[in-house]
Protein backbone atom coordinates (compact mmCIF):
# COMPACT_ATOMS: atom_id res chain seq x y z
CA UNK A 1 0.00 0.00 0.00
CA UNK A 2 1.24 3.54 -1.23
CA UNK A 3 0.75 6.35 1.09
CA UNK A 4 1.01 10.25 1.16
CA UNK A 5 1.95 12.44 3.89
CA UNK A 6 1.42 16.21 3.58
CA UNK A 7 2.96 17.74 6.71
CA UNK A 8 4.59 21.13 7.34
CA UNK A 9 5.52 20.47 10.82
CA UNK A 10 8.63 18.64 10.30
CA UNK A 11 9.01 16.53 13.25
CA UNK A 12 5.42 15.48 12.93
CA UNK A 13 5.64 14.96 9.33
CA UNK A 14 8.92 12.82 10.27
CA UNK A 15 7.35 10.57 13.08
CA UNK A 16 3.87 9.85 10.64
CA UNK A 17 6.32 8.09 7.77
CA UNK A 18 8.33 6.41 10.00
CA UNK A 19 5.49 4.88 12.07
CA UNK A 20 3.49 3.74 8.33
CA UNK A 21 6.69 2.80 7.35
CA UNK A 22 7.12 0.48 10.01
CA UNK A 23 3.99 -0.55 9.70
CA UNK A 24 4.49 -2.24 6.36
CA UNK A 25 3.44 0.73 4.32
CA UNK A 26 5.30 2.79 1.31
CA UNK A 27 5.29 6.73 2.54
CA UNK A 28 6.14 9.45 0.11
CA UNK A 29 6.05 12.42 2.29
CA UNK A 30 5.56 15.96 1.10
CA UNK A 31 6.53 19.26 3.42
CA UNK A 32 4.23 21.87 1.17
CA UNK A 33 0.77 22.28 -0.06
CA UNK A 34 2.48 22.43 -3.79
CA UNK A 35 4.04 19.71 -3.29
CA UNK A 36 1.39 17.40 -1.86
CA UNK A 37 -1.20 19.15 -4.51
CA UNK A 38 1.28 17.82 -7.26
CA UNK A 39 1.83 14.66 -5.96
CA UNK A 40 -1.28 13.99 -5.33
CA UNK A 41 -2.56 14.71 -9.07
CA UNK A 42 -0.56 12.83 -10.55
CA UNK A 43 0.71 9.76 -8.45
CA UNK A 44 -1.76 7.08 -7.50
CA UNK A 45 -1.54 6.67 -4.04
CA UNK A 46 -4.19 4.26 -1.59
CA UNK A 47 -4.30 6.88 0.53
CA UNK A 48 -4.11 10.69 1.42
CA UNK A 49 -3.21 11.96 4.93
CA UNK A 50 -3.25 15.78 5.16
CA UNK A 51 -2.77 18.67 6.83
CA UNK A 52 -4.81 21.84 6.68
CA UNK A 53 -3.17 24.43 8.06
CA UNK A 54 -0.04 24.31 5.24
CA UNK A 55 2.08 27.57 4.28
CA UNK A 56 1.02 27.87 0.75
CA UNK A 57 -1.63 25.50 -0.56
CA UNK A 58 -3.95 24.81 2.27
CA UNK A 59 -5.44 21.10 2.51
CA UNK A 60 -9.18 22.16 1.71
CA UNK A 61 -7.89 23.22 -1.84
CA UNK A 62 -6.34 20.20 -2.01
CA UNK A 63 -9.21 18.03 -0.97
CA UNK A 64 -11.32 20.09 -3.64
CA UNK A 65 -8.88 20.12 -6.54
CA UNK A 66 -8.74 15.59 -5.53
CA UNK A 67 -12.42 15.81 -5.82
CA UNK A 68 -12.61 17.96 -8.51
CA UNK A 69 -10.49 15.51 -10.92
CA UNK A 70 -12.97 12.71 -9.92
CA UNK A 71 -10.54 10.99 -7.92
CA UNK A 72 -12.06 8.83 -4.93
CA UNK A 73 -8.72 8.50 -3.11
CA UNK A 74 -9.77 8.10 0.50
CA UNK A 75 -8.45 11.58 2.42
CA UNK A 76 -7.60 11.55 6.39
CA UNK A 77 -7.32 14.93 7.60
CA UNK A 78 -4.61 15.21 10.26
CA UNK A 79 -5.02 18.62 11.73
CA UNK A 80 -4.87 20.90 14.76
CA UNK A 81 -8.36 22.80 13.74
CA UNK A 82 -10.05 21.25 15.93
CA UNK A 83 -13.82 23.08 15.61
CA UNK A 84 -16.96 21.52 14.42
CA UNK A 85 -17.25 23.88 11.52
CA UNK A 86 -13.94 22.71 10.41
CA UNK A 87 -14.65 19.00 10.76
CA UNK A 88 -17.96 19.58 9.05
CA UNK A 89 -15.98 21.17 6.41
CA UNK A 90 -13.59 18.51 5.85
CA UNK A 91 -16.21 15.82 5.52
CA UNK A 92 -18.45 18.04 3.08
CA UNK A 93 -15.76 18.87 0.87
CA UNK A 94 -15.24 15.07 0.32
CA UNK A 95 -12.77 14.19 3.40
CA UNK A 96 -13.03 10.56 4.76
CA UNK A 97 -11.90 11.04 8.33
CA UNK A 98 -10.74 13.98 10.10
CA UNK A 99 -8.09 13.38 13.04
CA UNK A 100 -7.23 16.08 15.66
CA UNK A 101 -3.81 17.01 16.61
CA UNK A 102 -2.02 15.72 19.17
CA UNK A 103 -2.88 11.97 18.21
CA UNK A 104 -1.81 8.43 19.43
CA UNK A 105 -0.10 7.15 16.46
CA UNK A 106 -2.09 3.88 17.36
CA UNK A 107 -5.15 5.80 16.48
CA UNK A 108 -3.96 7.20 13.29
CA UNK A 109 -2.51 3.85 11.73
CA UNK A 110 -6.15 2.48 13.19
CA UNK A 111 -7.70 4.68 10.98
CA UNK A 112 -5.52 4.38 8.29
CA UNK A 113 -6.21 0.45 8.19
CA UNK A 114 -9.86 1.26 8.38
CA UNK A 115 -9.89 3.51 5.09
CA UNK A 116 -7.86 0.93 3.48
CA UNK A 117 -10.05 -1.91 4.25
CA UNK A 118 -13.08 0.00 3.35
CA UNK A 119 -11.84 -0.20 -0.11
CA UNK A 120 -13.35 -3.54 -0.23
CA UNK A 121 -17.04 -2.60 0.78
CA UNK A 122 -18.95 -1.94 -2.20
CA UNK A 123 -20.91 2.17 -1.72
CA UNK A 124 -23.13 2.36 -4.95
CA UNK A 125 -26.43 3.93 -5.40
CA UNK A 126 -26.90 4.71 -1.97
CA UNK A 127 -26.02 1.46 -0.53
CA UNK A 128 -23.21 -0.11 1.68
CA UNK A 129 -22.62 -3.64 1.46
CA UNK A 130 -20.35 -5.93 3.73
CA UNK A 131 -20.53 -9.52 2.77
CA UNK A 132 -23.73 -10.84 1.78
CA UNK A 133 -25.27 -8.08 4.22
CA UNK A 134 -26.80 -4.94 1.90
CA UNK A 135 -27.86 -1.58 3.79
CA UNK A 136 -30.65 0.28 1.57
CA UNK A 137 -29.93 3.88 2.90
CA UNK A 138 -32.71 5.95 1.31
CA UNK A 139 -35.44 3.09 2.37
CA UNK A 140 -33.74 2.00 5.70
CA UNK A 141 -33.64 -1.61 4.50
CA UNK A 142 -31.22 -4.25 5.72
CA UNK A 143 -31.02 -7.57 3.97
CA UNK A 144 -28.83 -10.59 4.30
CA UNK A 145 -28.09 -13.19 1.42
CA UNK A 146 -31.47 -11.53 -0.06
CA UNK A 147 -33.40 -11.61 3.18
CA UNK A 148 -34.67 -8.97 4.66
CA UNK A 149 -34.52 -8.31 8.36
CA UNK A 150 -36.67 -5.83 10.12
CA UNK A 151 -34.88 -3.39 12.07
CA UNK A 152 -36.20 -0.57 14.42
CA UNK A 153 -34.91 2.89 13.29
CA UNK A 154 -32.37 2.68 16.47
CA UNK A 155 -31.17 -0.98 15.11
CA UNK A 156 -30.75 0.32 11.53
CA UNK A 157 -28.71 3.39 12.53
CA UNK A 158 -26.53 1.41 14.22
CA UNK A 159 -25.70 -1.62 12.14
CA UNK A 160 -24.78 1.75 9.72
CA UNK A 161 -22.62 3.16 12.31
CA UNK A 162 -20.97 -0.14 12.19
CA UNK A 163 -20.99 -0.93 8.65
CA UNK A 164 -19.73 2.66 7.74
CA UNK A 165 -16.95 2.01 10.08
CA UNK A 166 -16.19 -1.47 8.94
CA UNK A 167 -13.20 -3.24 10.86
CA UNK A 168 -12.66 -0.49 13.34
CA UNK A 169 -13.60 -1.07 17.11
CA UNK A 170 -16.29 1.06 18.76
CA UNK A 171 -16.54 2.40 21.86
CA UNK A 172 -19.64 2.41 23.66
CA UNK A 173 -19.35 5.77 24.34
CA UNK A 174 -19.24 6.67 20.61
CA UNK A 175 -21.85 4.58 19.85
CA UNK A 176 -23.79 6.21 22.50
CA UNK A 177 -22.91 9.66 21.07
CA UNK A 178 -23.16 8.75 17.49
CA UNK A 179 -27.26 6.51 17.86
CA UNK A 180 -28.23 8.31 20.83
CA UNK A 181 -27.29 11.18 20.95
CA UNK A 182 -26.38 10.82 24.81
CA UNK A 183 -23.65 10.34 27.03
CA UNK A 184 -22.57 6.91 27.97
CA UNK A 185 -23.40 6.37 31.82
CA UNK A 186 -21.51 3.25 32.79
CA UNK A 187 -24.26 2.19 34.88
CA UNK A 188 -26.34 1.58 31.92
CA UNK A 189 -26.53 -1.30 29.60
CA UNK A 190 -28.27 -0.29 26.66
CA UNK A 191 -26.01 -0.57 24.25
CA UNK A 192 -24.92 -3.86 25.13
CA UNK A 193 -28.32 -4.71 25.04
CA UNK A 194 -29.02 -3.38 21.60
CA UNK A 195 -26.34 -5.06 20.25
CA UNK A 196 -27.71 -8.36 21.48
CA UNK A 197 -29.99 -7.59 19.89
CA UNK A 198 -28.93 -6.39 16.68
CA UNK A 199 -26.85 -9.42 16.36
CA UNK A 200 -29.69 -11.84 17.54
CA UNK A 201 -31.27 -10.55 13.87
CA UNK A 202 -28.05 -9.88 11.88
CA UNK A 203 -25.69 -12.79 12.85
CA UNK A 204 -27.89 -15.70 14.38
CA UNK A 205 -28.92 -17.18 11.44
CA UNK A 206 -26.10 -16.64 8.67
CA UNK A 207 -22.39 -17.43 8.25
CA UNK A 208 -20.10 -15.46 8.61
CA UNK A 209 -20.90 -13.39 11.48
CA UNK A 210 -20.02 -9.91 11.14
CA UNK A 211 -20.76 -8.18 14.69
CA UNK A 212 -17.78 -8.71 17.02
CA UNK A 213 -17.46 -8.04 20.41
CA UNK A 214 -13.48 -6.35 21.67
CA UNK A 215 -13.80 -7.31 25.49
CA UNK A 216 -13.21 -4.23 27.11
CA UNK A 217 -12.86 -1.90 24.32
CA UNK A 218 -16.63 -1.62 22.24
CA UNK A 219 -17.85 -3.68 19.18
CA UNK A 220 -17.04 -4.08 15.37
CA UNK A 221 -18.67 -5.50 12.51
CA UNK A 222 -15.97 -7.39 10.35
CA UNK A 223 -16.16 -10.18 7.74
CA UNK A 224 -12.50 -12.60 9.38
CA UNK A 225 -12.76 -11.22 12.92
CA UNK A 226 -13.55 -13.61 15.72
CA UNK A 227 -16.36 -12.99 18.27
Amino acid sequence: MKLLVVEDEIKTGEYVRQGLMESGFVVDLARTGLDGHHLALTEDYDLIILDVMLPDVDGWRILQALREAKSTTPVLFLTARDSVEDRVKGLELGADDYLIKPFAFSELLARVRTLLRRGTTSIFNDQLQVADLVLDIPRRRATRQEVRINLTNKEFALLELLVRRQGEVLPRSLIASQVWDMNFDSDTNVIDVAIRRLRAKIDDAFEPKLIHTVRGMGYMLDVSSAS
